[in-house]
């Protein structure tokens, strides 16, 4: 094709440019998740100072997953329940939800979680071979994107790039795809080259006219079919303010660990010992409960002392301390510690929660760019207009429901229903909601109505012509 030599080197310039910045990226997002699995620096260097001291032999390397939990906490409180969506039209609603399907709560939990640790979380969308709308989650290692120079940094390309298996070889390979509003062009490299140089066309599409295959996809949408899901403003991990202190509190804790092994081990000072050799001297002071101890003659005197090891215990249970609140405090979560709650309730509990909150909500703002987006390609598959996306978003905290539940009683009168519904701490989906309130009042009517037949009311008799009754005397 005449297309594939103009875009293979647009591909290769923008590869030589992004190369350098996709590595750090790469890097940062291999860091972070491995925090996120509890498998932290200390493991792999340990407790620095200890190899030439000859009286420390433990090496214990405890890490702790402080990342891991304050991730999970977001992830939790953000996404338990996940947002849901308003056209305005409940019959497109509906459609909405379905093309959406079971997988949606994952989709956002793992899309919180990829934030956390890579920065952004990508969504890909495209239609199966039915025609049906399909959407998923690219690891963000894999996207390079390709933003216009103005002020909105709109999205007008993306870079991915991925291993595979090149079935005719049996070797690995590195492809690399390139999307733009129209097309999609995959190209490949043996994994071993390292030059660019060495990237070609992967022809892995079916041509829909031609028998064959080809490296250019038409997908049409009209727009690149990938939706970046910010972590924050900044464009950050949650693992860069709190790394130095998980580092800290690891070493002091196993340092801590290391001296309470060491100082187990008594080291015996012996003088002027009158047996043969140390197993004797065991021996002797395990059968006997005492030892031999000869005189030089000098007017040195034999003896055993021992060595031990003082633990500076007050200091390091300080430090401990400190550290740990000082994570959760730039880590912006909830310390889980029993005592940190007590008997809390009503607005002391979201003073617990502030930090929290002040997370979530910078992560709400930039995610609902990417649902709005979300939604709003599929009313396009779905060819439905849709103007303004209303997005209800759901926090997961410990809460008083009373109190939630008395505001929204005597909120009755002063807002509408549906918001009260959308509030109220034993309603999860408004909507389901109103249309259970729907049927229960209609049954109520027919039950209503009922009752009048199973006791109807006896007639009054009419008044004859001309004649009054007694009370009118």
């Amino acid at each position: 094709m005449n297309e594939e030599k103009p875009n293979i080197e647009v591909v290769k310039n923008l590869i030589k440019q992004k190369a350098v910045q996709h590595r750090q990226h790469i890097k940062r997002c291999q860091e972070a998740e491995r925090y996120y699995r509890n498998e932290n620096d200390i493991l792999r260097t340990g407790v620095r100072g200890r190899d030439n001291e000859p009286l420390r032999n433990a090496d214990n390397r405890i890490p702790r997953n402080f990342h891991g939990l304050l991730v999970n906490q977001k992830a939790s409180y953000a996404f338990t329940a996940p947002p849901l969506f308003d056209t305005k039209n409940e019959g497109l609603n509906k459609k909405i939800a379905d093309i959406l399907g079971d997988q949606y709560p994952k989709v956002c939990k793992d899309l919180c979680i990829n934030a956390s640790n890579g920065e952004v979380a990508w969504l890909h969308y495209w239609k199966d071979a039915d025609g049906h709308f399909k959407y998923g989650i690219v690891p963000p290692e894999q996207i390079i994107p390709i933003e216009s120079a103005d002020l909105e940094r709109s999205l007008i390309a993306v870079l991915r790039t991925y291993k595979d298996i090149d079935f005719q070889t049996g070797k690995e390979i590195t492809v690399w795809e390139y999307w733009d509003a129209e097309r999609c062009y995959s190209y490949y490299r043996m994994s071993s080259t390292v030059s660019i140089a060495g990237l070609a066309p992967y022809n892995t599409f079916q041509l829909p006219d031609e028998n064959g295959q080809g490296n250019v996809f038409m997908h049409e949408w009209g727009r690149v079919p990938f939706i970046p899901f910010q972590n924050n403003n900044i464009g950050t991990n949650d693992l860069k303010n709190i790394k130095p202190l998980i580092d800290a509190y690891d070493k002091v804790f196993s340092g801590y660990l290391n001296d309470l092994e060491d100082v187990q081990e008594i080291i015996m000072i012996l003088t002027n010992y009158g047996g043969a050799d140390l197993e004797e001297f065991l021996h002797d002071l395990k059968k006997y409960k005492a030892i031999k101890v000869d005189d030089d003659g000098d007017e040195g005197k034999g003896g055993v002392e021992t060595l031990t090891i003082n633990i500076p215990v007050e200091a390091r249970e300080k430090f401990l301390e400190m550290t740990r609140k000082a994570i959760f405090e730039q880590g912006q979560g909830v310390d889980p510690d029993p005592q940190k709650f007590g008997n809390t309730s009503g607005e002391a509990l979201k003073y617990l929660y502030s930090l929290l909150e002040l997370k979530a909500g910078l992560m709400e703002t930039e995610f609902k760019l990417g649902f709005g987006e979300l939604i709003r390609v599929i009313c396009e598959y779905l060819h439905a207009e849709c103007g303004q996306i209303v997005q209800t978003w759901t926090r997961s905290a410990i809460r008083s429901d009373a109190e939630l539940a008395d505001i929204a009683a005597k909120s009755a009168g002063i807002v509408s229903n549906k918001t009260i519904l959308k509030n109220h701490p034993f309603v999860e989906n408004a909507e389901e909601e109103e249309k259970q309130l729907r049927k229960e009042k209609e049954r109520e009517r027919e039950e209503m109505g009922v009752l009048p037949d199973m006791f109807p009311q006896k007639k009054k008799p009419e008044k004859e012509p001309g004649k009054e009754s007694q009370g009118d005397e």
